[in-house]
């Protein structure tokens, strides 16, 4: 068989290990994950009472257009529904994003060293050419990006906060940079953990009436607790959203998945409770990291990268414990994500052991 050439030379995307898996492998009964960055405390009630709500309709095909959902998220961003593309995860929505504008190897897509896999993996896999950008104290270097752009860029990505670094980009910054891209090139704005800010005045969504190429996209995995489900979102344009819902899949976000980001979105107290904990919890890492004389990169996010002496022989040796973290292509780095208190006494008290 003959497959695309552009696809070739690419490995699928490694989430982080599955729990059962690792029981499995290692006869443990007890393990714990903190490396996929999710929600410790679980779907909210209002959630899971939602969903049981939407199941006596799981035999009917989702509403293709997600009207109720765009309506909620219209309502609580403060936009109009047809500036709101779904997807099956904040995934799919970046990989639609890329088939919208990308269609040539001459053409190129900028983004940061450091940056999201999905990235690099959806340049690659339309044979574009990536433009990648030495990273900067860990984050974006912006002025290198700007450099980078010619005749032939077609697309930018910045996540903001950043995976897997954790590092964060001041407004202003922000605003500068889209104020000097050229207006005929995309810029997404990848905010999956935005949330975590706990910024209410968040500006960046009314930027979208002064910069007609910006799309932001954001999800429920995170703060939301809907990682299991898979529910992302774009805001852009009219012009653009209508672009990306001409290659979208017809029902690619299910039933019980809207339902569930419906109830999420209404549910402030338990989005309230989350970033509390993460809050709690970034500091309880950072400061076990600091007590064992590590060094870590300050996060704006729900996880935190470590440097330890070897990382691959550390992710061993944490699983032989059950304890579940991500290497990352940092040298030397690990990312542990935010968990209950409990978990995270638990990851640094295994952490000093196999040190």
């Amino acid at each position: 068989m003959n497959a695309c050439k552009s696809i070739l030379g690419l490995r699928p995307y490694q989430g982080g290990k599955p729990i059962e898996e690792l029981k499995r492998e290692l006869g443990l009964e007890t393990v714990i994950k903190l490396a996929s960055n999710e929600n410790p405390l679980g779907a909210s009630v209002k959630v899971i009472e939602a969903i049981k709500k939407s199941l006596a309709e799981i035999y009917r095909y989702p509403d293709g257009n997600g009207f109720s959902l765009k309506s909620a998220l219209g309502a609580h961003l403060g936009v109009s529904i047809d500036t709101l593309t779904l997807g099956n995860g904040s995934n799919e929505v970046l990989e639609l994003i890329a088939r919208v504008f990308v269609s040539e190897a001459s053409d190129e897509v900028i983004f940061s060293q450091y940056a999201f896999p999905v990235y690099p993996l959806a340049t690659q896999a339309l044979g574009a050419t990536a433009k990648v950008t030495p990273a900067k104290n860990f984050g974006h270097d912006l002025e290198a990006m700007l450099s980078k752009i010619n005749n032939n860029t077609k697309l930018i990505f910045v996540a903001n906060p950043n995976n897997p670094t954790g590092t964060l980009l001041s407004n202003d910054e922000l605003h500068n940079f889209l104020e000097r891209v050229p207006e005929t090139i995309p810029v997404v704005l990848d905010q999956a953990y935005i949330e975590y800010l706990n910024a209410d005045d968040d500006p960046t969504i009314s930027w979208l009436d002064a910069f007609s190429n910006l799309i932001i996209t954001r999800t429920f995995s995170k703060a939301y607790g809907l990682a299991g489900l898979r529910v992302g979102y774009a805001i852009s344009s009219t012009e653009i959203a209508d672009y990306i819902n001409r290659v979208r899949e017809p029902f690619n976000v299910n039933h019980v998945a809207q339902s569930a980001a419906i109830a999420a979105l209404a549910d402030d107290e338990y989005l309230q409770t989350s970033i509390k904990v993460n809050n709690a919890g970034v500091k309880q890492l950072e400061a076990g990291f600091a007590k064992l004389g590590l060094t870590f990169i300050a996060s704006s996010a729900n996880f935190v990268a470590v440097e330890v002496v070897n990382a691959n022989d550390t992710f061993e040796k944490l699983l032989r414990e059950g304890v579940i973290v991500r290497p990352v292509e940092m040298p030397n780095y690990l990312r542990v994500s935010v968990g209950t208190e409990d978990e995270n006494t638990r990851l640094l008290e295994a952490l000093e052991t196999v040190l």
